[in-house]
């Protein structure tokens, strides 16, 4: 037996967490499958597995050899799907991640316009408000908004989003609207959970001018503070892509541009390294495309 078999035996046999099922789903009879573990160990010169009668468990120097084999076999994989042809063609199951809103406004036309471009794809969402982990949560590709930290990571930058004030023309009628930072002390400030949930904002492109605020109604979703700064109770902050709708219609204007803080990036996120898989491949050249000219997004090259 090939040292390639023995590798995809001992990756079944991890993943089936045992002998038995690990023979079935090989069509191998279970005294093969124990004899390849067997003399893949005597090769190696060390105990990949310890087995008891209730368990199998991977020892230490197993579990980084599992890992191991697991990526030289997706390698393998992809050099033979490339050899034959197979990334001018994508299939498969493909696993996007992003922020739920902006997922739904932005990420979900792209995927449906990639799927009519490729009936051979299948494409499942994971929209979250959370950063997601894309090896440990078997996701593919992410969308994310932020300055992302250095990582093993392929990142495409695709974009930018504004940090925007918005109130409505009816509120301003009432009220007037702030010339500086400092005037959001003399007017009703709609705060919200989480991101923009703390008792003080920042402006300026360096986040050097601080702003206490004291808001009176505080919600916990961002359509929640839209539908109320849209009725014209308050001022409140989003990010430019969730209010480009209400901006353009005229239902939301935007006040204080001149102090607003530098745009948050926008990234396509995807953990494949030299070979990247026609999926995933095809998938982001197709998004990146598309989100550059998506409303609400500011493009960059």
């Amino acid at each position: 037996m090939d040292r390639w078999q023995a590798m995809r035996i001992f990756v079944q046999v991890v993943e089936c967490g045992g002998f038995a099922p690990a023979a079935k789903m090989l069509h191998m009879s279970p005294p093969s499958v124990t004899r390849a573990i067997a003399r893949l160990e005597q090769i190696i010169g060390t105990r990949l597995l310890v087995r008891t009668t209730r368990s199998l468990k991977l020892t230490a120097a197993g579990e980084g050899y599992a890992a191991d084999c697991r990526r030289i076999l997706a390698e393998i994989a992809e050099a033979e799907a490339n050899a034959a042809g197979s990334f001018t063609h994508p299939a498969g199951l493909l696993t996007v991640t992003a922020p739920a809103l902006f997922g739904r406004i932005h990420v979900l036309p792209v995927v449906l316009d990639f799927l009519d471009r490729y009936p051979a794809m299948q494409v499942k969402t994971v929209f979250v408000d959370r950063v997601t982990n894309l090896v440990d949560e078997g996701l593919d590709v992410a969308v994310r908004i932020a300055a992302l930290p250095a990582s093993g990571l392929i990142t495409r930058r695709v974009g930018s989003v504004r940090q925007v004030l918005c109130g409505s023309p009816d509120y301003f009628a009432r009220f007037g609207e702030p010339l500086a930072p400092r005037d959001l002390a003399h007017h009703r400030i709609i705060g919200r959970e989480g991101l923009f949930g703390h008792s003080e904002w920042l402006f300026g492109r360096d986040n050097s001018i601080r702003v206490p605020i004291s808001p009176r109604l505080i919600v916990n979703t961002n359509d929640t503070a839209i539908s109320a700064a849209v009725a014209g109770w308050g001022l409140s902050r989003f990010q430019s892509y969730q209010v480009a709708p209400e901006i353009e219609a005229g239902r939301l204007k935007v006040v204080l541009a001149d102090y607003e803080r530098a745009p948050v990036p926008i990234h396509i996120v995807h953990a494949e390294g030299r070979m990247v898989s026609a999926r995933v491949r095809a998938f982001v050249d197709f998004a990146a495309e598309r989100l550059r000219r998506r409303a609400g997004v500011n493009a960059e090259a």
